[in-house]
């Protein structure tokens, strides 16, 4: 496979015009952390940014930083932690789940848009995207958003390129908001509870005056082993139900302690600080029990979004049906799923399941054969996917970028 290694957004330019040209679809990596999450591709050249690494401006007292879109994830959170700053919406790093050896690239972060369990507080990665530049489907540079929180720049076209995976355009430089870190951070720990009583005490949570940031759930399990914070609170052998609090210590402090006696009914509350509590939500971030180095890395793991009542009815049901094993984040409205090898995924029951409770799934973990046979990315509707080819085709008509990645036979 041919690989174009670019050096500046002229060089993007002038690839994808060469594809077009020569009617060459090209798959886009930064670190090629998640070339395995997708449908598989129909391209034989790669279009590498990973040069594209450059900080470009970095404001801390205007919480505004713009960076290539190579430049490597780990890196520029470092950059940001330095200055006491963080990104608010706590971006997912896949590594642990797919064997990868690196966070992977700010591209990559958006281009993925996966979220954190602070979503349920902050919002999404497209939230926290001012602006972008690109190149489309056409070989055209262009520029959507901006430099400040509030734009009226008419539609806000960078928001299109959070979570399109690098169909719609080739991003070159992004403008993210970044956030203040708090002061203080506490986890409170309920332990042994089962799945329907958590998701009970996890609804109580976030529904409270208490501004939780973070409400997980990880059942008791046979199949896992223990992993690093998790395994320190006892988890696999103990189900654990985490309630995250953040801000000035005093407020957490305070927060917390009413936390705990509105909890009180659902059992006795530890405590857990800071450092050790980062490192408990890193944790259910990165869905390290499900980790590719772990007894479950081979099995096939679904992300599968529902109504947070329905979370625990719908993971309960799962696990006993496939024999899988699930986690629960945002107070249930996300599970992941990891199932049992085969062949395909068990998508169809995984999908009849969530349907019905309003819910939809994606297949994040799978081998390549699997990913032939199964619809990665939740099937949408008749006319939300002709919505979809419409939005794809004003900036990719001829396919040329990432061809086929989201839908099985696009343009294949």
């Amino acid at each position: 496979m041919d690989t174009l290694k670019v050096r500046d957004a002229k060089d993007v330019e002038q690839a994808v015009r060469a594809a077009i040209a020569s009617e060459q679809p090209l798959e886009i990596i930064g670190h090629g952390t998640k070339r395995m999450v997708g449908q598989s591709m129909a391209t034989n050249a790669l279009l590498d940014l990973s040069a594209l690494n450059a900080v470009t401006s970095y404001e801390p007292n205007e919480l505004i930083i713009t960076v290539e879109a190579g430049a490597p994830l780990a890196d520029v959170k470092s950059l940001i932690d330095s200055k006491n700053q963080r990104f608010a919406f706590e971006p997912m790093d896949t590594a642990p789940l797919l064997g990868a050896s690196s966070a992977g690239t700010i591209g990559g972060m958006i281009g993925a848009g996966l979220a954190g369990p602070r979503r349920i507080q902050a919002g999404a990665a497209r939230d926290h995207l001012l602006g972008a530049h690109a190149v489309s489907g056409f070989g055209d540079s262009f520029k959507a958003g901006g430099r400040v929180v509030k734009n009226v720049t008419g539609y806000d076209l960078c928001k299109l390129l959070a979570g399109s995976w690098g169909t719609l355009a080739v991003m070159t430089e992004v403008t993210l908001k970044v956030m203040p870190r708090p002061e203080s951070e506490r986890t409170l720990v309920l332990r042994d509870l089962d799945d329907s009583t958590a998701n009970q005490a996890m609804t109580a949570a976030l529904g409270s005056p208490f501004d939780v940031s973070g409400a997980a759930h990880v059942p008791r399990s046979s199949l896992r082993d223990a992993v690093d914070a998790l395994g320190g609170l006892g988890s696999p052998r103990n189900a654990l139900t985490l309630l995250r609090l953040e801000g000035i210590a005093a407020s957490v402090a305070h927060r917390a302690a009413s936390l705990a006696k509105l909890l009180a009914r659902f059992g006795a509350t530890e405590t857990i600080d800071d450092e050790r509590s980062a490192s408990i939500w890193e944790c259910i971030r990165d869905v390290e029990p499900f980790a590719a180095k772990g007894p479950l890395g081979a099995w096939p793991v679904w992300r599968i979004v529902c109504p947070p009542a329905s979370g625990s009815a719908l993971g309960e049901r799962l696990a006993r049906e496939t024999g899988g094993d699930v986690l629960y984040d945002w107070g249930g409205g996300l599970i992941w799923a990891a199932m049992p090898p085969r062949p395909d995924a068990q998508a169809a029951l995984v999908r009849q399941r969530a349907a019905a409770v309003g819910g939809h799934a994606m297949l994040l973990r799978a081998g390549n054969e699997v990913r032939r046979q199964v619809d990665v990315f939740q099937p949408a509707s008749a006319s939300v996917a002709a919505l979809s080819e419409r939005v794809r085709q004003s900036f990719d008509p001829k396919g040329i970028l990432n061809r086929g990645r989201m839908a099985r036979g696009t343009l294949a």
